[in-house]
């Protein structure tokens, strides 16, 4: 029932591709879908990516050894390098794991999306005319530039939309491509316009946070950001996994401050950090909720 499904379903198969619709949910039944069927294509979230591979190995499968999955096509969440490498670890170096982008209003999946080269997102121009502005005045920057990204649907019938803010950050790039290609291509996205967090006066995305936790080893890649006030001053609490169980005190102790320092240089602020042992945090089968503001209660 996820919304892109009926634009992925119906477009994969334009190309020749064989579809198993077996909707979300039943993580164990997707694994085995994929084992019987040799499933070389895997459409996911990354969070959900690597929420599968970790039941896969529950399960006894080896998601590199054990199942054929060759491309990752991932979407609906942000894909830093760090998460990238990250689903690389499950998956295999040799897996492509690409960046995709699509939104509801604009007609689903397919707005743009990474080639080969990894080297940003390809747009469909015929489809889609992108701008780039800036999301406090509305002006339109210069090539090149960051900003939200707005676009016109040029085929979309029923429910035009013309020059639509998406409310997503990023640049968009007009110089060809390695692959050929010479649509425009819109860089990884950095974050939401309403992503974005003010704590205590300083800008916060969760991207931001999640690049620190995931250059630590010692780290799973999932995360819970908490923001909440006390008296009238903010708190920022971050909830992270160990990639592995501990019981050195001095060790769990050390690990907490050096994340604490990395963010304080990263984001300028203080923050609690509290570990949790493995499979301790929620997992998510469609976008990932990694923000939870209190402030207003």
């Amino acid at each position: 029932m996820f919304t892109g499904a009926l634009g992925l379903h119906y477009g994969l198969e334009n190309i020749g591709a064989a579809i198993v619709p077996s909707s979300t949910g039943n993580s164990e039944k997707q694994i085995m879908y994929m084992k019987d069927f040799g499933t070389t294509l895997l459409v996911a979230t990354p969070s959900y990516a690597l929420r599968l591979a970790e039941v896969a190995l529950e399960m006894g499968i080896d998601p590199v050894k054990d199942l054929n999955v060759k491309i990752g096509l991932v979407g609906s969440e942000l894909l830093t390098d760090s998460m990238r490498e990250e689903v690389h670890k499950f998956w295999g170096k040799d897996m492509l794991v690409t960046s995709n982008y699509g939104m509801s209003e604009l007609m689903g999946p397919g707005v743009s999306g990474e080639c080969e080269y990894l080297d940003g997102m390809h747009i469909n121009e015929d489809f889609f005319i992108p701008e780039i502005i800036n999301p406090q005045t509305g002006e339109v920057l210069p090539e090149g530039e960051q900003g939200e990204l707005v676009i016109t649907c040029i085929k979309k019938e029923g429910l035009p939309l013309i020059r639509y803010r998406t409310k997503d950050i990023t640049r968009l790039n007009y110089a060809p491509c390695k692959c050929g290609r010479t649509f425009c291509r819109m860089e990884n996205l950095s974050g939401r316009s309403d992503d974005m967090l003010k704590i205590r006066g300083v800008n916060v995305f969760p991207s931001q946070i999640e690049e620190v936790i995931l250059s630590f080893s010692e780290l799973g890649p999932h995360y819970e950001i908490v923001v909440e006030r006390e008296g009238y001053s903010d708190k920022l609490t971050i909830r992270v996994e160990l990639a592995k169980s501990t019981d050195s005190f001095t060790e769990l102790d050390n690990l907490t401050k050096s994340i604490a320092n990395k963010i304080k240089i990263i984001l300028g602020l203080d923050a609690k950090i509290k570990l949790e042992s493995p499979n301790t945090l929620k997992r998510f089968e469609g976008k990932a909720k990694r923000i939870v503001d209190l402030r207003s209660k």
